[in-house]
Order: C-alpha cells, then sequence, then structure tokens
C-alpha cells in the first residue's frame, strides 16, 4: 500500500509531495514523489488532505461509554457510587463486549488509533477481558488492554481478586497476546486506595516478568493523599516509592495532586504520566501540573478516560483542553504550546506504552488519519498544527488506518455496522435513568 497526501504532519512539522509505503503493518518508507509517481496506480491519492499519524488515546475505560450521561454534574465520590459501581454491574458478557465495540467506534471516528482500555470488571477469570479484546478486533483499534488487578473490599465483588489469582490471570493474558500485532496486555493494579499493598507489588512484578509497563490511577483527588497519608504514612508518589514500584515501568494515570517533591521523585525514576485533562474538569477533581511533569524529565500521554467523565473520546479534543488549562493555570498564554499538546497525544503517548506509533516515518506502525485541509475549521491554512491543536472540528477527519488496515472511510467506520451498533447500545441501556 501506498499513500499520497497532500500534505503530511509529522514530528510538529509538515511536508508536501511525500509518498508513504506501508508493508506489514508497518511504515517502510517515506519519500518525496518521484517524476513518475503520477501515473502509479498503486498510490492511494488523498487530494484535499493531510495525512497525520493516529493518535493515542493512553486511558480510557471502554465499558463506561453506556453510562454516558448517567453520571454528569456530580463530584467523583457520587459518580462512583451513585452511576459506576450500580450500573457496570449490569453488564454482563455481551454488554461488556458491545460497549467496547461502542467506544472503539467512536474513537476510530475521532482518529484515535490506539486505545488503552483499563478493564476491571473481571468476574475473578478472563472471559470479559476475552470480550473486549475481540471488540477491538472487530472494530480494527490497536488495543493495549490494562488488566485491572482491584481488592478493596468497598467495591463491587465483580472486581475483586486476591493478588495471587489477579497476578495469574494477568500473567496468562500476557502471555496469550505476546506475539499479537493489535493487541498487548499489561498489568493495572487499580489505585493506592483500589488495591492493597501485596496486589501493588503483584502488578509491578507482573509487570516487570513480563517486560511491560504497569498502570495504576494516583492522586485523582486529594481524597487519596489524606487517605495514604493516614494509612500507609506518606502521600501517594512516596508511598509507591515506599512499595518499591515507583520506576520507569510505571504509567500513574492523573497525578493531579502532586508536591513539588513528588514530581522531581517521578522525572528521577522514570515514571509517566497519562493525563486526562477533561475528565479531570467534568469531575471537578482538579489540574495535573503538566508543564513541571514534563520539565522533571517525565513522558506524558493523553487520556480520554471513560465515556461517561469526559464525556468525548478524542484526543485531539484533549491536547487543546491540555494546552489550555496550563495556560490559564499559569496566566500565561505561551505554557504548554501546540506542538507539545499534539506530541503528547501521538508520539509520546506510544513511547508511554513501548509502542512504536504516533509519527509517520520508516519503521513505525502504520496507524494514520486523514483530515479534509477544505473543512472551514482548518482554514485559514496559515499554521496547520497549531490549527490541528486548537480549531479542528472532528467533521475534518475523514479517514483512519490502524496497521495499514482502512478501518474509517469518508467519515464511516468501515469494519462494523454503525446503525446497528448504536441500535443495540439504544436497546440495551433503555430506561437507565440515575439512581
Amino acid at each position: 500500500m501506498r499513500l499520497q497526501p497532500d500534505i503530511v504532519l509529522s514530528g510538529g512539522c509538515w511536508r508536501g509531495d511525500q509518498v508513504i509505503a506501508v508493508n506489514d503493518g508497518r511504515i517502510t518508507d517515506v519519500a518525496p514523489v518521484s517524476p513518475g509517481a503520477g501515473t502509479a496506480t498503486d498510490i492511494t491519492r488523498l487530494r484535499g488532505k493531510a495525512l497525520l499519524p493516529g493518535t493515542v488515546n493512553a486511558h480510557c475505560h471502554s465499558f463506561q461509554s453506556l453510562l454516558r450521561g448517567l453520571g454528569d454534574d456530580l463530584d467523583f465520590m457520587a459518580w462512583r457510587d451513585r452511576v459506576l459501581y450500580p450500573y457496570s454491574t449490569r453488564l454482563d458478557r455481551d454488554g461488556i463486549y458491545l460497549g467496547a465495540a461502542f467506544a472503539f467506534t467512536e474513537m476510530l471516528l475521532h482518529g484515535a488509533t490506539t486505545c488503552v482500555d483499563f478493564f476491571y470488571l473481571q468476574d475473578e477469570g478472563n472471559d470479559n477481558a476475552e470480550a473486549v479484546i475481540q471488540a477491538a478486533r472487530d472494530v480494527g483499534i490497536r488495543l493495549v488492554l490494562a488488566r485491572a488487578m482491584y481488592d478493596w473490599e468497598g467495591a463491587p465483588a465483580r472486581y475483586r481478586e486476591k493478588p495471587a489469582e489477579a497476578a495469574a490471570r494477568t500473567a496468562e493474558l500476557i502471555g496469550r497476546y505476546a506475539k499479537d500485532p493489535l493487541v498487548s496486555v499489561q498489568p493495572a493494579p487499580h489505585s493506592p486506595h483500589g488495591a492493597s499493598p501485596a496486589m501493588i507489588r503483584a502488578g509491578f512484578e507482573v509487570a516487570q516478568s513480563a517486560g511491560t509497563p504497569f498502570h495504576i490511577h494516583v492522586a485523582e483527588g486529594q481524597y487519596e493523599g489524606a487517605r495514604t497519608l493516614k494509612e500507609h504514612g506518606a502521600t501517594p508518589i512516596r508511598y509507591l516509592e515506599k512499595l518499591g514500584v515507583l520506576g520507569e515501568r510505571m504509567i500513574g494515570v492523573h497525578c493531579i495532586w502532586l508536591d513539588d517533591e513528588e514530581i522531581r521523585l517521578m522525572g528521577e525514576r522514570g515514571a509517566g504520566l497519562a493525563c486526562c485533562p477533561s475528565s479531570n474538569m467534568i469531575l471537578g477533581d482538579g489540574i495535573t501540573r503538566i508543564t513541571e511533569m514534563r520539565e522533571a524529565g517525565v513522558v506524558i500521554g493523553l487520556g480520554t478516560d471513560g465515556g461517561c467523565t469526559n464525556n468525548r473520546l478524542s484526543v485531539f479534543e484533549e491536547m487543546r483542553t491540555a494546552a489550555l488549562l496550563q495556560k490559564v493555570r499559569h496566566l500565561d498564554g505561551t505554557r504548554l504550546p501546540a506542538e507539545q499538546a499534539f506530541q503528547m497525544g501521538t508520539l509520546d503517548g506510544g513511547r508511554l506504552l513501548d509502542l512504536e506509533t504516533g509519527d509517520i516515518k520508516q519503521g513505525m506502525l502504520a496507524d494514520f488519519v486523514a483530515i479534509d485541509l477544505g473543512h472551514p475549521s482548518l482554514h485559514p491554512p496559515i499554521n496547520l498544527l497549531k490549527s490541528v491543536v486548537y480549531a479542528m472540528s472532528p467533521q475534518a477527519i475523514t479517514d483512519v488506518w490502524v496497521h495499514g488496515r482502512h478501518v474509517v472511510k469518508d467519515q464511516r467506520v468501515a469494519t462494523v455496522d454503525q446503525g446497528a451498533l448504536m441500535e443495540r447500545v439504544t436497546t440495551l441501556t433503555r430506561g437507565w435513568t440515575r439512581e
């Protein structure tokens, strides 16, 4: 496969007259158009379009898209206890599959080619996780299944496992998909409040043994700092340091309520961050100190979080939101420029997950987004990258490729019947109201 767009936007700059060659899911060449290319029949010409690297959704809970509209205008605790817990436990394996397919479809339409699904409805096994993986295969998105490990007694029984059992099940799933080009599995001890010290250590040890990152919610709300200080004698990052798990394998999710020393520790230990700015705004959690964390050397990716705590599933939206929040937090319009926000949503998201995606160059995974250069949101055509971050409408996204497969064509997902999928979502959720 060879693609010829009018513009290639990559690595903070854009180039014209390029042909991108793809073989076996990877980019084999990016080269200027040769004199004879105009008559070549094996080139797909994307006239009037720019080709961007696919975006990386570094944190999401796919089944939560089915709960959209139920948890709005609540704080975190009310959202958890009145919406998440009661409604998630209504979902059987088919419902979990449907929620994942629904979320992945929306993500592709918004240009997300990779998704981390932090999944915790385990039912003491891996069958539900397999349903999520099957949904990703059917829809065509690249999936990192962050297989949650959860043992807090206050959570629903369907979430909870014993540390040894969770570790064994997670390790089994990692091994099963170790050679899959589109699916990878990584451990995810839920959080300092949702996972015991033994569970957090178990997740870390699985990651260490398998050579993967591990994911953990950290300091999303102020309550967690007070709780870990009371129960463990340390604030969240210091607590994880005491457990011996703060390091280059750790991807901390949210990390809002950190002090200067905790930020410095994350940078020194090589820990990464999955930042979810829109979700943090909706729940009133706070603003992650992205600029300070970047200065400390923390690699940062962007996530949407779940479909009922955002409520959109667009990494392009998170680029804009992340940048604007840092500007207003510092009262300085120069903070977190568009180029940095774009990199966080693409290349840095891939780096965070140990995936070679997020850039258009030889050797990288063939994950692309085509945008319509004629769309009003990209005019006037003065600075394309800044317009993509600050101005672009989702309606400008026309086509998406994952691993070289054309999964969105002319603004429709080509892999599933969108209409039938939406009908199933409507049927399943009919009559749901906030309890």
